[in-house]
């Protein structure tokens, strides 16, 4: 199994955290609107993966997702994090029959503790976009393709959008000031991160954007190639 690099921003959800991430997305209109879409971009994208049977849901943080993922009565779910005051949260404020058919899993993305083609899909959203070696998504984007069956859903920051470039011109306005920050947020171009889920071993399927030439945020539905046929690309 692979060595979890150890991430910036992998060690900041105590349970202070882990708590505030679960109520940030239900205060204020603006959250609850951006949850809204981030759900209809979550039911596109399993209707575009199959509606898949068993899903793995990585990082599930405190389960923002979870009425989405199980709006199928017969989905099973698998729901991970690397974080386990995330997994406490979550196990807290949802209600008892929700629990009752989620499997908690404690481990990392970067070496997922389930056997190989144990998922029918892997639901990643809010993970890749805090990773900027290329190594390291490489490690991530390995370790999908080896549990999931047929399908990743994973979302990111991509260029090609007004916010991209937004950020493009602050930081570099940053740097010539010396203000540069310590980022842990990074925007992927776009033609470079689909390199790299085809080195992976996965093929695009389809995307949507969460405000197409506006935001940053894309989710792409991708397929799992044959490991035979990983030698081709």
């Amino acid at each position: 199994m692979n060595q979890a690099p150890s991430l910036p921003f992998s060690d900041k959800y105590d349970h202070v955290h882990a708590q505030a991430y679960w109520t940030k997305h239900r205060q204020g209109l603006s959250r609850r609107l951006s949850d809204w879409r981030d759900q209809q971009l979550a039911r596109w994208a399993l209707r575009q993966a199959g509606d898949p049977a068993r899903v793995l849901d990585l990082p599930c943080g405190a389960g923002r997702f979870w009425p989405t993922l199980l709006a199928n009565n017969n989905r099973q779910l698998v729901a991970a994090d690397n974080s386990t005051a995330m997994l406490d949260v979550a196990s807290k404020v949802h209600p008892a029959a929700m629990l009752a058919r989620v499997q908690l899993l404690h481990t990392s993305a970067f070496a997922i503790d389930l056997p190989d083609q144990s998922v029918d899909s892997i639901f990643c959203m809010r993970l890749l976009h805090h990773i900027e070696s290329d190594a390291h998504r490489l490690t991530l984007l390995h370790e999908c393709h080896r549990v999931t069956r047929d399908s990743l859903i994973i979302s990111l920051w991509v260029d090609g959008n007004v916010k991209a470039r937004r950020r493009e011109r602050l930081e570099h306005k940053r740097a010539k000031r010396g203000t540069a920050q310590n980022a842990n947020r990074f925007v992927a171009k776009r033609e470079h991160i689909e390199q790299l889920f085809a080195q992976a071993g996965f093929e695009v399927q389809g995307s949507k954007d969460f405000l197409p030439g506006y935001a940053m945020w894309r989710v792409y539905v991708l397929r799992r190639k044959p490991t035979r046929e990983l030698g081709n690309d």
